[in-house]
């Protein structure tokens, strides 16, 4: 585990972001964490969230000409993604997001921010069935651009509908990469790292039973 992955979670776990217990998700299942990036809800936190979002697009080595924001979590995402990549790397990146309806005035269209060319990363929370990326993917192909990948926070590493896990899904049906700061792998490490042998038995017994690789 790199150190910015374990300086993220210990993050996300001081926000109360990151939880442990009992949830049950939106599909019925009794989760033994819960992840709300909706709490990185003030400056500071966005600020430093950024900066975790642009080390893992850096250690990743992706290439990308722009980023892009699928609203509405994916809007401050995204700048705050662009502004760390530009402080701490070196690297002033355009950045756009969409609107869920079109504007018929002013400008008009969907989208904001930087027009949409070259090689478009798509920077959200996390993936769960799917659906923005894949919304994403259409309004960046459609206005004649492509995208180089999507950025995300947390990968569950947890089966969708089918066998596969959302992310395998989303890599192999729309052809792009999945880069996340951690996976549930680092967490479960970094719970055993800390001598919390409840936590870890109850992770793996919940990928046990809807684990995907």
């Amino acid at each position: 585990m790199r150190d910015y992955q374990e300086a993220f979670i210990r993050f996300a776990v001081e926000c109360g972001v990151l939880r442990f217990g009992e949830f049950t998700l939106k599909s019925g299942r009794v989760s033994p964490y819960f992840f709300n990036a909706g709490l990185f809800d003030s400056g500071g936190r966005l600020a430093r969230l950024g900066g975790f979002y642009a080390a893992a697009l850096t250690a990743s080595g992706v290439a990308c000409d722009m980023l892009f924001g699928p609203a509405y979590k994916g809007i401050p995402l995204v700048a705050a993604t662009a502004i760390a990549l530009a402080r701490e790397h070196g690297r002033d990146l355009p950045f756009a997001f969409n609107r869920k309806e079109a504007k018929h005035h002013g400008e008009g269209g969907v989208v904001v921010g930087a027009p949409i060319r070259g090689r478009v990363l798509i920077v959200d929370d996390v993936i769960s069935a799917g659906t923005s990326v894949r919304e994403s993917v259409a309004i960046i192909r459609g206005l004649g651009a492509e995208p180089a990948g999507v950025l995300i926070a947390l990968d569950r590493q947890e089966r969708g509908v089918g066998p596969r896990s959302a992310v395998a899904e989303v890599e192999e049906g729309l052809g792009i990469p999945v880069i996340s700061i951690v996976r549930l792998d680092h967490l479960e490490a970094w719970l055993a790292a800390e001598g919390r042998e409840a936590e870890v038995a109850a992770i793996r017994a919940y990928r046990a039973r809807y684990g995907a690789d």
